[in-house]
């Protein structure tokens, strides 16, 4: 198991109450969302916010990582990345078992917020996790494996899914095709935001929907 080095921002109230988790794209680090702690935390004054590091080094961004390898970008098998995947995907679980236990937070004090490939493992971590976490915020991803979802789900949360209509990175299609997966898996909640004139990014209306979404569906 790797240990994933994380940057944080302290609550701004100087008490925990709950906590947001950015999992950043692929080629970034955990600074990357960071910097999204200062508006969101104006608003959510009692939230810590964490940003690990994904656990490889990127080939093709020597300064960034990645959650697993991507075969179309950097030439790797089809095998190398499931492997990449199944190993984030207990790193993942790991640092946010640490996480509860270091911070005394319930799962349900816990959200997600991801970008691309971060948003990626969000979604397919968090369902096959045992107990529910407060929300899934998921920017320009999609959902890996969807016919697997049914089957495999241990847990459902509120998720909100927004993509930039611009988007030549990760189609603004993917954004439905997981809207439809988790349905049929039987989600409750599942929210959609298109932002507008947006390419593979995060937009002003964009952080507001997630905001709100935070405030009124995770309780933070």
């Amino acid at each position: 198991m790797r240990v994933l080095q994380a940057g944080r921002a302290e609550p701004k109230s100087g008490e925990t109450r709950s906590a947001v988790v950015f999992l950043h794209g692929y080629g970034a680090n955990g600074a990357d969302l960071l910097g999204l702690a200062d508006p969101l935390g104006d608003h959510l004054p009692d939230t810590l916010f964490v940003a690990p590091d994904a656990p490889e080094s990127c080939a093709g961004a020597p300064f960034g990582y990645q959650w697993f390898p991507i075969p179309w970008i950097d030439g790797s098998s089809e095998e190398e990345s499931a492997r990449g995947m199944a190993a984030a995907v207990d790193d993942l679980n790991a640092f946010l078992d640490a996480l509860m236990v270091d911070e005394d937070l319930l799962p349900e004090q816990v959200a997600i917020v991801g970008f691309s490939q971060g948003s990626m493992m969000a979604l397919h971590v968090a369902p096959r996790r045992e107990d529910p976490i407060a929300g899934i915020v998921a920017f320009s991803g999609r959902l890996l494996s969807p016919e697997l979802l049914a089957d495999e789900v241990q847990s459902r949360m509120p998720i909100l899914l927004v993509h930039g209509d611009q988007d030549d990175v990760v189609p603004v299609q993917s954004l439905p095709e997981a809207a439809e997966a988790l349905q049929e898996a039987n989600f409750p909640e599942v929210f959609a935001h298109i932002m507008k004139g947006t390419a593979h990014g995060i937009a002003p209306d964009g952080l507001s929907v997630a905001l709100a979404f935070l405030r009124d569906k995770c309780g933070f």
